[in-house]
């Protein structure tokens, strides 16, 4: 059943029932505040807009549809007016279509019901891209393994909640990604998101800055300032690195969250707090509160959703997508050839062990694409830190090569053919790579002994 709201007389309303049939139901309207009012809730499906041009002039007629056309519901427009500028301005007013009066009553069904079809395909469109939204990866954060799965679901479950989140993890484990998302899947998504480092920030400044200062409140403070509470708003305000606070500032703090009020610094005039707080740190609070460096009770308050994010070490099936995911961005930035990365270099990056997490990944990254020259990123082009370790050349001792390791012969050879390169180049070692098809830093860790290095120089 198709909804119609007329904004007509009742006298219209018995035509049109008796004439349109049982799938449409019909509601008749003369007053303009109860027609937004409907039009707002949603509680039809096409709008039938009376043009009489006889009862009020036009102007203030096509005011009225401007004023009810962003309400989502396709307006139809029926009028006796047949001037080709009148069609003009309706159409310049978002008016879905208009007809003649009297309506022809197969012309009136037909109009409906291509309005009616256009709302609910824009409707099943608004559905599926909230899905998307609901769905993608929470913004920034990029991975799709169990544990990053386990992070995306509690995120979308306290995004809506007006609940104190604490975020823990390992440093640069992406704890203020985590807390975007949070507040972009949030109502407040179009409202102010502040973060702040309570670790970079003096001791003596913190809570001037938090909750800002009147005029005079201490040497220097020349006139108020706003502080990020007050900036904040009715948005997100995200504290990072809360352990570093000071037991002072940690009772201030505790007072602000209970109270959901404060003052700013030299004032006595309460400011309703009405920012939603979202807290982070890398240190084990429970254990400060043994050690008597956090309070109890403050833990106990901001702890009341917690998501902790995995360190990369955790997941390392989201080593690839992330590694490519900034190949792509820094080759872009540059203006750089790399495209991808080559197996045996991914090998690598999934056999190590990450101690700074995807800030660390994000950085070898960022370094390796800069110096890289080719479309593909070799495993000699990663910095040494992630090679495997080099085995001695037992050669340079005196020692046989009946001696020798498999790999160690194959590392000896891989040396003569790199010196013998340089020979040939006449001791360029840029062409000397480019010979061999390496890169000039694989070359060099290749000659980094100091008997391999003799050789060369001794030529």
């Amino acid at each position: 059943m198709i909804r119609l709201l007329l904004y007509s007389d009742s006298s219209l309303q018995t035509v049109l029932a008796a004439t349109l049939g049982p799938d449409y139901s019909i509601v008749v309207e003369s007053n303009k505040g109860k027609v937004k009012q409907i039009l707002s809730a949603e509680e039809v499906d096409v709008a039938i807009v009376d043009l009489d041009t006889t009862c009020s002039s036009l102007p203030e007629q096509l005011a009225f549809l401007a004023e009810i056309k962003p309400l989502s519901v396709p307006i139809v427009v029926m009028t006796d007016d047949d001037r080709r500028s009148t069609a003009l301005q309706l159409v310049g007013h978002g008016v879905y279509d208009y007809f003649r009066k009297p309506p022809s009553i197969v012309e009136l069904k037909f109009v409906v019901g291509r309005a009616h079809e256009h709302a609910k395909l824009k409707r099943e469109l608004e559905k599926v891209k909230h899905k998307l939204r609901e769905t993608n990866r929470c913004d920034q954060l990029i991975g799709s393994s169990g544990r990053s799965q386990v992070v995306y679901d509690l995120i979308r479950r306290v995004a809506n909640l007006n609940a104190f989140v604490l975020i823990t993890g390992e440093s640069g484990t992406g704890k203020e990604l985590v807390a975007r998302a949070v507040h972009n899947l949030s109502q407040r998504s179009k409202l102010p998101f502040i973060p702040i480092s309570c670790g970079a920030i003096p001791e003596t400044l913190i809570e001037t800055e938090l909750f800002g200062h009147e005029k005079g409140a201490f040497t220097g403070a020349s006139g108020a300032r706003v502080g990020y509470m007050e900036q904040a708003g009715e948005g997100t305000l995200f504290l990072d690195e809360i352990g570093e606070l000071s037991l002072h500032t940690q009772v201030t703090l505790l007072r602000v969250l209970q109270q959901r009020e404060f003052c700013r610094v030299g004032g006595n005039r309460p400011i309703p707090l009405k920012a939603r707080i979202l807290f982070a740190t890398h240190r084990s609070l429970p254990q400060m509160v043994q050690e008597g460096t956090f309070r109890n009770d403050l833990f106990f308050r901001i702890n009341v959703f917690k998501i902790e994010t995995p360190g990369l070490r955790e997941r390392p099936e989201d080593i690839p997508v992330l590694a490519n995911h900034f190949v792509e961005t820094y080759s872009a930035a540059y203006d750089k050839p790399a495209r991808q990365i080559d197996a045996g270099a991914m090998k690598l990056l999934q056999d190590y062990d990450w101690p700074g997490n995807v800030r660390e990944l994000e950085n070898v990254i960022q370094t390796t694409v800069i110096l890289s020259e080719g479309v593909s990123i070799l495993a000699e082009d990663l910095p040494e830190a992630l090679q495997p370790s080099e085995p001695v050349l037992m050669s340079s001792l005196g020692v046989g090569a009946e001696s020798l390791s498999f790999e160690d012969q194959l590392r000896d050879y891989k040396v003569q053919l790199a010196t013998q390169a340089i020979r040939d180049c006449n001791g360029n070692k840029t062409h000397a790579a480019r010979r061999l098809s390496i890169s000039r830093a694989y070359l060099h860790r290749l000659l980094r002994s100091d008997s391999a290095m003799t050789e060369v120089d001794d030529q």
